[in-house]
């Protein structure tokens, strides 16, 4: 513990779990006076070598001077932090408070300080320095420090470049023999960049080596068949794991050395050579021991498949926790608990460590599930032949998280970003434990390959299992960011396969316009409706007949692949009967053919029991989308195609290992269809293909409005600091309040956005003066809760042109409503007739700030027909907020109305989402009603709250989720 003597309590929120470049784990914490034998082992584990440019001189061993000063803080002048890993340090950052001309020095006139690391040689390579700089520059920032000073050796290449890597804006000089580097601590766009980069790279790592092991021991194989862990150990073994395998059973009979043909073990630790995961498949009770024996064992990572945990309730939660504490205690990351396993199927791996009894097809589609019975039903119907989505559909990957205690869909993502072998990423949610990390990780992953979610437990809490924090926003919002994200938000599971199938198979669409043909009316027709009803653009339905030949149908596909007219087709078939009745297999080649002539457009198949056809269709042996045989560009970017990487610097060399890792380009698997084709996708109803379709074609247009982003404007009458200035006093005198009237209008108007005055009116008389005062005509409001905002309950007079007209509308509103101590009048200027509009601004705890838009009144508060997009808003997402609602066309002139102001409405929207990026502390603004004239905007009422800025998480330095 800390002597009495240090200023501060010990700061238990600096600790944190991080991942680090190899993906093993780390824990970072203060270090205190407890930790001198733990200082004085690490140190004498350091290389002379490493000591040397740590202290510029020959330094065996630490003197008890210097243990005690690099064990002793205050934690705010002087503070060390320690990376361990179980009980050991394996790297260490301290930093002093320096004043004028480097001396040390204390309180908060001096905001700079000198910062020096060492990290042990065996783990050098690992990024530990680079975590422990995150943190010690998180931690500086917290304590009033605003710039680093390191002086380090010429010769000391590594640490050199630890600095110079991070991204922050820095200096550089050289004098005595010494490189002296000093550089701000404010995040810059580089940093965070670089600090996203390092975190890509380290979580895909982390869940590379669970995916991806050379051995791997069930742990809990009973000694008769049947059970979990016997289960798991047969599945590993059928599907043909290229790795070593072995089975541990602490209740083997002594002498016993295999089990179903596989090497079997009383303990992981009798087992010669490495372990890199453990499936775990023991009762909870004897998890702590198994982690324990892993951990010696350095079993790198735990598929816990166990039950018993948070599923279960507090004592389980509390036991789940215990669980991940334990296991990053010793540098594992876990998949679980409560895990149905997980797949994949690399030849180079083949890894079923599953509940599933068969292994899935190869194939190019990853898939996450937090439900294992969510998950079983997603393998089944890729899997399937025939029935409901039909056709053979492969994996590559295949993740369980159970109760996401530790590796989660984010850790998933990072994976699936830079892997070679996934095209299409297939998600069941049933909590998003960081929404906003979440969002920032899809909107990167859909720019290089179709993300599609689906989420469960969206009325209600999520399962007890998992962790999470509670967001506030209603699940429709939730919806539409992950939309603006580029996630394709499907609602059922069903939904999730069939687009699935078709990213998986097809280019994108270039545009929403569908050429149908078929040989049923009927069909064509349906199909024709389904179109429309999903915002497409359909052509009349073709009608071959149903004496088409196949033949037929190949002419037909081909001169609507050929029209340019069309983006997309889609082929409708009943059964023929009777004697030259076209046959499954002959119809499938004749489609296939067409389609292969032309690969740059997408063909969907609508069949009605028509037997062995889809099969037929489907004839391939992979999904892996294949390069376009026609010359010249595509019109749209191709499924399986990449978006160019963006460096983080263009002055950044090509190897530097922390910048943005690059999406991979296409792999084509050995046993791939011939060159040109693609498997077609089969779909038993019409209404299945063509949702399945507008969401291909949703998710193209993202694709190409994404390579264009939008820009957030500056404005140049924006008055940031005195807005700062103008905060801070107020929150001077409480915690969280709701602005009054005259607070909330300085504040806006210091960002452009001006409310018009509406002066209280108690009395007859008073209104007659706020009248004179503002200028005829004018508005009389009842301000009462339960009449604000509600003009259609007869509580605003308008236009009143003269003080006459006033009179008589003040007694007429008492009169029916009440005294006005009840009703709360006021009066204000008439403003340009328009349409009534609201805008909204909400700082979530969840999922950040987000930004809202509407039409004032039933339109919104009836049927929720509002708009969102995630703070700061871009130039291009206020244009599209503008357009999202259904009753969009009110403002652009609908029946003849005039068409309103909304470049002036989009120009207010953007100033108040600045206003909401640049002060954190703003946690809620509402601007209703905001009249949108046919030239410019009023807005005719603002509230604003203030409140201690949230956490902010993604700008903070990395870390794992606290348990």
């Amino acid at each position: 513990m800390q002597t009495s003597s240090d200023r501060h309590e010990y700061p238990a929120h600096w600790e944190a779990d991080v991942v680090l470049r190899d993906g093993g784990t780390a824990r970072i914490r203060p270090i205190t006076a407890d930790d001198a034998e733990r200082l004085v082992s690490f140190y004498e584990q350091v290389s002379d070598e490493s000591k040397y440019y740590r202290f510029f001189a020959p330094y065996p061993r630490l003197s008890a001077k210097d243990v005690h000063r690099f064990t002793h803080h205050d934690f705010v002048d002087r503070v060390g932090l320690a990376a361990t890993v179980g009980d050991d340090f394996i790297g260490t950052v301290r930093y002093d408070r320096i004043g004028a001309g480097g001396r040390p020095a204390t309180g908060a006139e001096a905001d700079e300080a000198e910062v020096a690391f060492l990290v042990q040689d065996a783990h050098q390579g690992r990024g530990v320095a680079s975590a422990l700089l995150e943190h010690i520059a998180a931690v500086a920032r917290e304590r009033g420090i605003r710039r680093f000073a390191a002086e380090v050796l010429p010769a000391n290449t590594k640490m050199i470049k630890v600095f110079t890597d991070a991204g922050y804006t820095q200096k550089r000089s050289f004098e005595d023999g010494v490189v002296r580097l000093e550089f701000g601590l404010e995040p810059t766009d580089r940093s965070l960049a670089v600090q996203y980069a390092r975190e890509q790279r380290a979580e895909a790592r982390s869940v590379q080596r669970l995916l991806a092991p050379g051995a791997v021991a069930v742990i809990g194989t009973g000694r008769t068949p049947g059970g979990v862990g016997r289960s798991i150990l047969g599945n590993i073994r059928d599907g043909g794991f290229t790795g070593r395998l072995y089975a541990v059973n602490g209740a083997l009979p002594e002498g016993q050395k295999e089990l179903d043909g596989v090497p079997a073990f009383r303990s992981v630790r009798d087992i010669d050579g490495p372990v890199d995961v453990a499936v775990v498949a023991v009762p909870a009770e004897r998890v702590p021991e198994v982690v324990a024996e892993c951990g010696a064992h350095d079993v790198q990572g735990l598929v816990v498949v166990s039950a018993g945990y948070a599923e279960s309730g507090p004592e389980g939660r509390e036991r789940q926790r215990a669980l991940v504490r334990q296991a990053r205690s010793y540098g594992m990351r876990i998949i679980g608990p409560n895990s149905f396993g997980v797949i994949n199927t690399s030849p180079e791996v083949r890894l079923n460590a599953s509940l599933a009894p068969d292994m899935p097809r190869a194939g190019r589609i990853g898939l996450f599930a937090q439900s294992g019975a969510i998950g079983v039903a997603l393998l089944s119907r890729l899997h399937r032949r025939g029935g409901g989505v039909t056709g053979v559909t492969g994996l590559s990957t295949f993740v369980s998280s159970g109760n996401r205690a530790d590796v989660s869909g984010n850790d998933v993502l990072q994976y699936w970003y830079e892997d070679a072998d996934t095209d299409v990423a297939l998600m069941y949610l049933e909590s998003i434990g960081n929404p906003r990390k979440f969002t920032r990780l899809a909107r990167r992953t859909a720019a290089a390959k179709p993300l599609v979610v689906v989420q469960g437990a969206r009325h209600g809490a999520g399962p007890r299992g998992h962790a999470v924090r509670a967001t506030q926003l209603p699940h429709a919002t939730v919806s539409a960011l992950l939309r603006q994200a580029g996630v394709i938000r499907v609602d059922t599971i069903t939904d999730l396969v069939d687009a699935g199938l078709l990213l998986a198979r097809q280019p994108l669409p270039a545009g929403p316009r569908v050429a149908i043909l078929g040989n049923s009316e009927s069909l064509g027709l349906l199909t024709y409706d389904a179109c429309l009803a999903e915002g497409l653009r359909p052509h009349p339905p073709q009608d071959l007949t149903t004496a088409a030949s196949a033949a037929d149908f190949h002419a037909a596909l081909s001169r609507a692949l050929a029209d340019d007219s069309s983006d997309a087709v889609v082929v409708t078939a009943i059964p023929s009967v009777g004697e030259g009745s076209v046959g499954d297999a002959a119809l499938a080649e004749a489609l296939r053919s067409a389609a292969a002539e032309r690969p740059t457009k997408p063909v969907l198949v609508v069949h009605v029991e028509l037997g062995g056809l889809a099969e037929a269709l489907s004839a391939a042996t992979s999904t892996a989308p294949q390069p376009g045989a026609a010359s010249g560009p595509d019109p749209a970017p191709r499924t399986g195609e990449r978006a160019e990487p963006r460096p983080v610097d263009e002055g950044a060399p090509a190897d530097d290992k922390d910048a943005p890792a690059p999406p991979p380009g296409d792999a084509r698997p050995d046993d791939a269809p011939p060159e040109g084709t693609h498997p077609l996708p089969a779909y038993p109803a019409a209404e299945r293909a063509v949702r399945a379709l507008a969401q291909a074609v949703a998710y193209g247009q993202w694709r190409r409005d994404a390579a264009e982003p939008g820009k957030v404007p500056e404005y140049e009458d924006i008055d940031e600091r005195g807005a700062a200035t103008l905060i801070d006093g107020l929150l001077a005198r409480g915690q969280g309040l709701t602005l009054t009237t005259d607070a909330t209008c300085e504040l806006l108007a210091a960002y452009g956005v001006h409310v018009h005055r509406a002066l209280p009116a108690p009395t007859p008389d008073a209104a007659a003066e706020a009248a004179r005062a503002l200028g005829h005509p004018v508005a009389l409001k009842a301000t009462a809760p339960h009449l604000r905002h509600r003009a259609d309950l007869g509580g605003v007079r308008l236009d009143l042109a003269d003080e006459e007209q006033l009179r008589r509308a003040y007694a007429e509103l008492t009169e029916l409503f009440g005294s006005p101590e009840e009703l709360r009048p006021v009066v204000q200027r008439m403003a340009p007739r328009g349409v009534d509009t609201v805008v909204r601004a909400v700082i979530d705890p969840a999922a950040g700030a987000v930004l809202s838009f509407g039409l004032a009144g039933a339109a919104s508060q009836l049927l929720g027909d509002m708009a969102h997009r995630l703070i700061p808003v871009t130039d291009r997402d206020a244009t599209s907020l503008v357009r999202s609602i259904r009753t969009a066309p009110l403002l652009f002139g609908w029946r003849g109305s005039a068409p309103v102001d909304t470049p002036a409405l989009e120009e207010l929207m953007l100033r108040v989402s600045r206003l909401v990026h640049d002060h954190p502390e703003v946690v809620a603004v509402t601007l209703e009603p905001v009249v949108v004239a046919p030239h410019g905007v009023s807005v005719l009422g603002a509230s604003v709250r203030l409140a201690p800025p949230p956490a902010r998480d993604d700008l903070g330095p990395r870390t794992l989720p606290a348990y």
